[in-house]
């Protein structure tokens, strides 16, 4: 990846770049200058680079719970410490690992990943397993990757991750204002509510697995609950998509029969995102504040993080996304 990838302002300038690849790649530039300039994200060599991998995901992650519970399989590594899923540059790799896993009774969800950062040890470059995805997207991904920059637990996955995503919310919401598109803002929002929508599910879902599993029942019980929870979640995705219009944006997340791992690794990314948006309002939207604020509390012992950030899941964030 490192090998092949050239600079961005070379392969913009150079006069044999596709001209869709050269559009691309100058508003992944204007991207990348507002995410230093207008979010205080790092100011550094990252994605100022392009590298064609010529796949569909740079990474693949296998993420791992037991058969009654929603705690993740966590593995632990220097620098990065214990984190609850193990990535994989080749998916034969994770794969084989998954198999492994199922074998020994854990339920498993191998998931390909777009982008990820190496939490400012190398100069990450734009990829085309992402550059390609459509401009909010690319937003998106390029501040979720740079906030792990600015701030990382070692051993809080569900801290760094709803954080990333926090930033990333933020990110783009004032990226679309600056942009002044407003028919790429109202696709946003259409975008945005299936999406919010969509997380909602999900969280009633791991509400009631978890009231299944925490019960006296027997574990005969446990699981003929389970199945009916999961029977629910199926259904009334099927009425969400027919309030959609037909919409089948998230089909594909129903394609791996999705069990307590699936649930568990979304939770990972956003569980304590309404806690970070809070704290950005208590002070003020101001970013710089912001950051040094989730700096503080990183430092803070696990309870303490857990009890700042627990806030009402369901209640609305501030910012564009939670506009009608």
């Amino acid at each position: 990846m490192m090998r092949l990838a050239r600079s961005v302002d070379a392969l913009i300038a150079a006069p044999d770049t596709e001209p869709a690849l050269r559009a691309r790649l100058e508003r992944a530039r204007e991207i990348r200058r507002f995410a230093a300039e207008r979010l205080g994200l790092p100011d550094n060599g990252s994605y100022t680079r392009y590298a064609a991998l010529g796949r569909s995901h740079v990474v693949w992650n296998v993420f791992a719970a037991p058969e009654l519970s929603l705690t993740l399989k966590t593995w632990c590594f220097p620098v990065a410490g214990c984190v609850s899923y193990r990535g994989y540059f080749a998916r034969e790799d994770a794969e084989a690992l998954a198999a492994g896993l199922r074998a020994q009774g854990w339920e498993v969800q191998v998931a390909g990943v777009p982008a990820y950062s190496t939490l400012g040890w190398f100069d990450d470059p734009l990829l085309d397993t992402f550059l390609n995805l459509g401009e909010t997207e690319l937003a998106r991904l390029i501040f979720h990757e740079l906030a792990h920059q600015l701030v990382y637990v070692s051993g809080d996955s569900a801290f760094n991750e709803s954080f990333a995503t926090a930033v990333e919310e933020v990110g783009l919401e004032r990226w679309l204002t600056h942009r002044g598109d407003d028919s790429l803002r109202a696709r946003h929002r259409d975008t945005d509510r299936r999406r919010r929508e969509f997380l909602a599910l999900l969280r009633g879902t791991r509400e009631r697995l978890e009231a299944v599993y925490a019960s006296p029942a027997d574990e005969a019980q446990q699981r003929r609950d389970k199945q009916a929870v999961f029977e629910g979640l199926h259904a009334d995705y099927q009425r969400l998509r027919t309030r959609w219009g037909g919409f089948a944006g998230y089909d594909r997340w129903f394609a791996q029969a999705p069990g307590n791992a699936h649930l568990a690794s979304v939770a990972t990314y956003t569980t304590w995102v309404p806690g970070f948006r809070h704290l950005l309002a208590a002070h003020d939207e101001d970013l710089p504040r912001f950051y040094e604020a989730v700096r503080e509390l990183a430092r803070k012992p696990l309870a303490e993080r857990t009890r700042a950030l627990s806030v009402d899941a369901s209640a609305p964030s501030p910012g564009l996304s939670s506009q009608p």
